[in-house]
């Protein structure tokens, strides 16, 4: 029974991904279309470079055609920016990922806005933010986006449930609240942040905790309610003496302290992560697809 706890993100990503690669190789084979992928990366982040190579891999993994350039951190935002036009022009990609975050120098929201919508697979673009609110079709941001397949995928009930969202950043927090909300998901939400008050009062009501707080084991199971699923979208590397590298990564919720107490939980690593690069490559061939109509 313990092991039917854990919502296994690596294995749910491995078969979106297969769904994706199945629906690649008919739109090759009926209207000779592959699905494009652009990255842009600008400067020498080494995790951001992580990030993109392991997205540039997966894209191979499924069949599609992707184009990585990688700009010093010196580059003028008006280099970037018209390098973002050419590719809203260029009939081979259907997505524009701009990996963040940029050198100070340049406005991320600027460049957010600079991507043509109907290429914006991040679903960062107010134009996609404005319709996840009401409801119409749109991209949703890839780690939203991914969090809710894990629900539907582990059987997750979500109608009518208590929702509650630690976090409020424009990334998770916001979507994954306004998507919580709508009717196919139906649940009741509450947003919390660093002025929330009675904090643990309100986790404790829980059905269902989304945890996207940055804090390293910050929620413990005096916090949680018999029962709740927890999707724990930290990412945080912590000191640890007994691991080979002296550090490891950890999420927000302390997995083994809640263990016991919680119904369904995502494990760190292995659990929200992986979702987040197959929804990426979902959205794209969504877009490659939307271009055929």
């Amino acid at each position: 029974m313990e092991e039917n706890k854990i919502i296994n993100g690596k294995e749910i990503s491995n078969q979106i991904l297969e769904e994706v690669k199945t629906e690649t190789d008919v739109l090759r084979s009926s209207y000779n279309t592959i699905p494009g992928l652009a990255f842009i990366i600008v400067g020498e982040n080494p995790a951001s470079k992580v990030y993109v190579s392991s997205k540039a891999k997966a894209c191979e993994k499924v069949g599609f055609y992707s184009v990585t350039e990688s700009l010093p951190e010196s580059t003028p935002e008006s280099e970037l920016l018209s390098l973002i036009d050419r590719f809203n022009n260029d009939d081979l990609i259907h997505g524009i990922l701009v990996q963040l975050p940029l050198p100070k120098h340049i406005d991320e929201q600027k460049v957010i806005e600079s991507i043509d919508y109907r290429k914006d697979v991040d679903g960062f673009h107010p134009q996609n933010i404005g319709r996840l609110v009401i409801g119409t079709d749109c991209f949703i941001p890839c780690t939203p986006y991914g969090i809710t397949e894990l629900l539907k995928r582990s059987s997750t009930e979500t109608n009518g449930k208590n929702v509650v969202v630690l976090g409020r950043s424009n990334i998770v927090g916001k979507p994954i609240a306004n998507l919580m909300v709508q009717k196919e998901f139906n649940s009741t939400v509450t947003i919390c942040h660093s002025a929330t008050k009675n904090l643990n009062e309100i986790t404790s009501q829980a059905d269902i905790l989304i945890a996207a707080i940055g804090k390293a084991e910050f929620v413990k199971k005096d916090m949680i309610k018999e029962g709740c699923v927890i999707i724990d979208v930290g990412i945080n590397r912590v000191k640890d003496e007994t691991a080979k590298n002296g550090s490891r990564i950890t999420g927000d919720v302390d997995y083994k302290d809640c263990f016991e107490k919680c119904s369904k939980i995502t494990p760190v690593p292995g659990g929200v992560g992986p979702m987040t690069i197959a929804m990426l490559l979902k959205n794209t061939l969504k877009s490659a697809k939307n271009r055929l109509q």
